[in-house]
Formats: structure tokens, C-alpha cells, sequence
């Protein structure tokens, strides 16, 4: 029984431990020296000389840097509550009301999450063009909102599937009415997963750059998109503060997401 608990358990593989190192050092050593870099005051960011905050400083002198992280926190901010609203009001009908072809209806809405980004954007850019519709930061917003509702839904979701169905029925032995049920019992139990999923949304919008490369027009330009024009020129300091500074943003957004995650479980 030993040596088959020995070899079910994965840490004990000869190998496993070296190549998870070279897995995470591969994914993450870059990014730690980009980071690193962007306090390096030599333009020349390959060769060090010395610690220096000067490139955050011109980048948040920098109007068209200021100008694009406007754009990225406007369509995120609009998208993710779009997503959200849409998300939750999908979710509570899925979890309500049974159906044919509900599971369908479940693969279809998860969809665009397993589907290449490069499919829908280009989809979406057909769409728009075959409307007419001027592309702007108006297309950026309802493309991104599409996208972003599966991430608002699942958590969503799950947070319904995980609530006691007999507490609304507990709402309606004490005479409340099924809108006064969701609003005072529900939804408040439910809130967790609809922040968990706002931030998500947030996220997945805030670093996209395919969907508003392809959908994007004049004045919609955001950081991803201003970073890879910068790019096109060379790697330059200005780049590592300012990816350094979207890093900072996803792993706060993300640490969120996570606390409201685990504070589901509380309940």
C-alpha cells in the first residue's frame, strides 16, 4: 500500500521537482527582470548603472501614456459592470428556471473562453463593418463586454450552485415576494461571486490587446496597444516602468479576486 501511495504521489517522480523549476523560471524570470530593468537609470536597458525612478517619473508625465491608461481603465470600467450586470442576470436565470437545451446553453456561454481571441476579434471587426459602425472606443466597449462575460459568469455560477435553495424558500414562508427574496436574500449572498466576477472582467479587459487591436479606431488606443507601438521601436525603460506598473495592477486585481473568492466560502 506504501509503495503504491509512493507512486500516486506526484513529488516523489524522479525529475518533477527540476522541471517545475525550469517551468516557473521560465515563466516568471523575465518578468522579475523587466521589472528590475525599469529602475535601471541607463537608457540602455540591458546594461545596468544604477537604481533610478526617472522613467516612472516621465511615464506619468507622459500625456499619451496618460491618455491610453485613461482609455484602458474607461473600457474596463464599462465592460466589466456591462459583463457583470448581463452575467448575473444569466446566471440567476440559469440556476432558477430548467429548460431544453440548458447545457448547451452552458457550453455556449463558456465558449469564448476556450475559442482562440483572434476568432471573435476578427468576427467582431466583420460585424462592425458590415453595420458601418465607425470604430472607436464604443466598438472596444461592447467587443470587450462580449468576451468578458463569460469570465463575470463562471464564479458567478459557482456561487450560485454553492447557496442552500431552501433559503428561498425560507424568504417565502416569511411572506416575501420572489423580488423581495432576491434582493434581500439572494443577491446579498450572491455578491461575493458578482465582485469576484466584476474583477475578473476588470482584468481580462484591462490587458487586452488583440480584441482592441482588431476593434479598435481613432482615440481608443489603451496601454496594451500604446505599449506594443513603443515596442515596434525598441525595448526602452519607458516600457519596463510602464508593464511594470500594469504588473503591479493585475497582481493587486487578481490578490482581490482571490480574498473574494475565499470570503464565498465563508457564508
Amino acid at each position: 500500500m506504501s509503495a503504491r501511495r509512493a507512486a500516486g504521489d506526484a513529488r516523489r517522480w524522479p525529475g518533477l521537482g527540476f522541471a517545475a523549476a525550469v517551468f516557473f523560471a521560465y515563466v516568471y524570470l523575465p518578468i522579475f527582470i523587466l521589472v528590475i530593468l525599469s529602475f535601471n537609470e541607463n537608457r540602455i536597458v540591458t546594461i545596468w548603472t544604477g537604481f533610478s525612478l526617472e522613467w516612472y517619473r516621465m511615464a506619468f508625465a507622459n500625456d499619451d501614456i496618460l491618455r491610453a491608461a485613461g482609455n484602458s481603465l474607461l473600457i474596463a470600467s464599462v465592460a466589466a459592470t456591462s459583463a457583470t450586470v448581463l452575467a448575473t442576470l444569466a446566471a440567476v436565470r440559469m440556476a432558477t428556471t430548467r429548460f431544453f437545451g440548458q447545457t448547451g446553453m452552458n457550453a455556449l456561454l463558456a465558449l469564448p473562453i476556450t475559442v482562440p481571441e483572434i476568432v471573435p476579434a476578427v468576427a467582431t471587426l466583420m460585424f462592425f463593418a458590415s453595420l458601418g459602425v465607425t470604430l472607436g472606443l464604443g466598438t472596444v466597449m461592447i467587443a470587450h463586454t462580449v468576451f468578458c462575460i463569460p469570465f463575470a459568469y463562471l464564479p458567478i455560477r459557482a456561487r450560485l450552485e454553492g447557496m442552500d435553495p431552501k433559503l428561498g424558500e425560507a424568504a417565502a414562508d416569511l411572506f416575501a415576494n420572489p423580488r423581495q427574496a432576491f434582493f434581500k436574500v439572494t443577491l446579498p449572498l450572491l455578491m461575493p461571486g458578482i465582485l469576484s466576477g466584476f474583477v475578473l472582467a476588470f482584468i481580462i479587459s484591462l490587458d487586452d490587446f488583440v480584441t482592441t487591436f482588431f476593434v479598435g479606431g481613432a482615440g481608443s488606443t489603451t496601454l496594451p496597444i500604446y505599449i506594443f507601438g513603443l515596442v515596434r521601436t525598441g525595448v526602452t525603460p519607458e516600457v519596463n516602468a510602464i508593464s511594470a506598473l500594469m504588473l503591479l495592477v493585475s497582481i493587486a486585481l487578481v490578490s482581490l479576486s482571490l480574498f473574494l473568492g475565499r470570503s464565498e466560502h465563508r457564508y
